[in-house]
C-alpha cells in the first residue's frame, strides 16, 4: 500500500512539474496561435496556424517596425471628435482583480481577447496619415506588403507621435482591420508575441514577411 501511495505521490509531482514547465515555457519562450481575423489578409488568413515568439519577455528586446505582432485588445475605440493627437495611447479598462483571476487571463489567456497586426511605429516615431499614404517621420513608408488596391485612411488618430513605452500597428487588411487608427498606440507590457513562423498549412510552412 505505501508503495502504491509513493508512485502515485511521484506521478503527481512529475506531472505538476510538466505542466509548470509547460506554461513557463509558453509564457517566456513560444506558443502556437491561430488567426481569427481577416485584418492580416492577405498576408495572414482565417485558421493558419503560426508560431509566436516570446523570448522578449526575458531579452526585453522589442519588436522592429515591419513584425507582425499579437497584443491583448483594448477595450475602448475612440471616435473622430474623442481623439487626441497629443496623447494617442489605448485604453484598457475592467483589468482581472486577484492573483487567481490574473493568472488565468494572463497566463493561461482564457476569455482574453487578443489583435494580430503589423508594427509601423515604435516610441518618438511621427507617424502621419495622409492621401493613402503612411509617413514616419516625414517620409513615406514603403508597404509592399500590401495589395495594390488597399486604401489607408483615418479620421480618428492621423498625426501625432508615438509615445514612450508604446507601439503604433495596423492591419494589411486597412479596410476591415480595427487598429491603432482607433484604438491608439498599444503599451509594451500589452504585447503578447512576435510572429515567428507559420506551420499551418503545409504548403505555406515557413517565415513571415
Amino acid at each position: 500500500m505505501k508503495d502504491k501511495l509513493k508512485d502515485i505521490l511521484e506521478w503527481g509531482y512529475c506531472i505538476i512539474i510538466a505542466l509548470i514547465l509547460a506554461l513557463v515555457f509558453r509564457y517566456f519562450v513560444g506558443t502556437p496561435t491561430i488567426v481569427k481575423q481577416r485584418s492580416m489578409f492577405p498576408t495572414l488568413q482565417e485558421n493558419q496556424r503560426l508560431i509566436l515568439n516570446r523570448t522578449f519577455r526575458i531579452t526585453k528586446k522589442m519588436p522592429k517596425v515591419g513584425d507582425i505582432v499579437t497584443f491583448e485588445a483594448p477595450t475602448k475605440t475612440y471616435s473622430r471628435w474623442e481623439a487626441d493627437q497629443s496623447n494617442p495611447i489605448a485604453v484598457y479598462e475592467d483589468e482581472p482583480k486577484g492573483i487567481i483571476n490574473r493568472f488565468i487571463y494572463y497566463n493561461l489567456e482564457i476569455t482574453k481577447k487578443s489583435y494580430i497586426k503589423r508594427v509601423i511605429g515604435l516610441p518618438g516615431d511621427h507617424i502621419k496619415i495622409q492621401e493613402n499614404t503612411v509617413y514616419v517621420n516625414g517620409k513615406a513608408l514603403k508597404e509592399e506588403y500590401l495589395k495594390y488596391d488597399v486604401v489607408t485612411e483615418s479620421e480618428v488618430f492621423y498625426d501625432f507621435i508615438v509615445p514612450e513605452g508604446y507601439f503604433f500597428a495596423m492591419g494589411d487588411n486597412r479596410t476591415k482591420s480595427t487598429d491603432c487608427r482607433e484604438i491608439g498606440c498599444i503599451p509594451f507590457k500589452k504585447l503578447e508575441g512576435i510572429v515567428c513562423f507559420r506551420f499551418w498549412p503545409f504548403g505555406e510552412f515557413g517565415g513571415i514577411e
